[in-house]
């Protein structure tokens, strides 16, 4: 028995009028509410400079939060977000580095950027062919990543050549940056992935009710396959941003990346249980983290205390969206 595309677009709650739903449209009142109010408190924050370093964080904090939305979308998750982008840094720094192997970055970002579909795809396979659950899995090849990272590289930074600078640290008039632009870009495909396509609308199928897939004719394993080898492109992708912005490559990287995964995408309003993503809410997603980031800074507020108000900001943000499905669920039944 084949489901009709109409009913599997209905199930998961992607047509067309809601290309910018009420949840997103209250993210971008509030990313505009925390804008002005920045904005009065600090009269350097509407400066080019400004925009041109924050913006760079939101680009970065895209692509870390697609490596896990992409996962939710399915109903799994991924735990090796931080420790694939650290695996990748530190190829990226062998590869590169003057020291060894010294490679032109145009040989050595393709090698690299093969990390990522490699490792997911890998996950995948685990998760499906074994039935070990995803949380299981990506949490026990963190652990592997993260101590191939600190055997491999000792511990030490590498340097990553002036050549490759210009991804991370480039720009389009002194304020506009290469990495916001490539985020963007991947941003657009990504949307257009899961609106237009066959493939993401069975992504999304397989997150809403995956025995209802399966019965409706769409392989659920390869859909899983699929969410992680994407998982993993975007991991490799914000760990090459991240060390042609700093200009190094250090095995640490990616630590704290598992945290931004969560928040972003679950601020941006993607599903905890599978079946809803919406890229465009979580750009604006990135956008709030990173405001709250700076307006910490702009109140001088202590950094023991960050990881507390991020902490309760996903808190938060769960809340109101179970708040939300509460609400339509009620609304709906009358």
């Amino acid at each position: 028995m084949t489901m009709p595309a109409t009913v599997i677009q209905e199930r998961v709650g992607f047509g067309q009028r809601d290309w910018v739903s009420g949840r997103t449209l209250g993210l971008i009142l509030f990313a505009g509410i925390l804008m002005i109010a920045m904005s009065l408190a600090s009269p350097n924050f509407l400066t080019q400079e400004t925009f041109f370093s924050q913006s760079r964080y939101v680009a970065f904090y895209l692509m870390v939060a697609m490596s896990q939305a992409v996962c939710l979308a399915v109903g799994d998750l991924n735990l090796t977000v931080g420790a694939v982008g650290s695996i990748a840094t530190v190829a990226l720094g062998l590869l590169m580095g003057a020291e060894q192997a010294g490679l032109s970055p145009w040989v050595a970002v393709p090698l690299v950027f093969l990390i990522g579909p490699l490792t997911g795809w890998l996950h995948g396979m685990i998760i499906t062919r074994l039935k070990i659950d995803a949380f299981i899995v990506t949490l026990s090849m963190m652990f592997v990543y993260m101590g191939l990272r600190s055997g491999i590289s000792g511990g030490n930074a590498y340097t990553i050549p002036q050549s490759f600078w210009w991804l991370g640290q480039g720009s389009i008039g002194g304020w506009l940056p290469y990495m916001l632009l490539i985020a963007l870009a991947v941003l657009g495909l990504t949307s257009h992935m899961y609106r237009n396509t066959v493939l993401g609308r069975r992504l999304l199928a397989t997150g809403s009710n995956a025995e209802a897939a399966r019965l409706s004719g769409i392989d659920t394993n390869r859909m899983v396959v699929v969410a992680h080898v994407l998982s993993g492109c975007f991991s490799v992708m914000a760990a090459i941003m991240w060390a042609s912005w700093g200009g190094n490559a250090a095995p640490e990287t990616g630590d704290n990346w598992l945290i931004i995964s969560f928040a972003v995408a679950i601020i941006g309003g993607t599903g905890l249980k599978g079946s809803l993503i919406s890229p465009l809410g979580i750009f604006m997603g990135a956008i709030i983290f990173k405001l709250i980031q700076h307006s910490l800074v702009i109140l001088k507020i202590n950094d023991n205390y960050s990881n507390t108000v991020l902490g309760a900001l996903i808190l938060l943000a769960i809340l109101v969206d179970r708040a939300r499905e509460h609400f339509d669920g009620g609304r709906r039944g009358s």
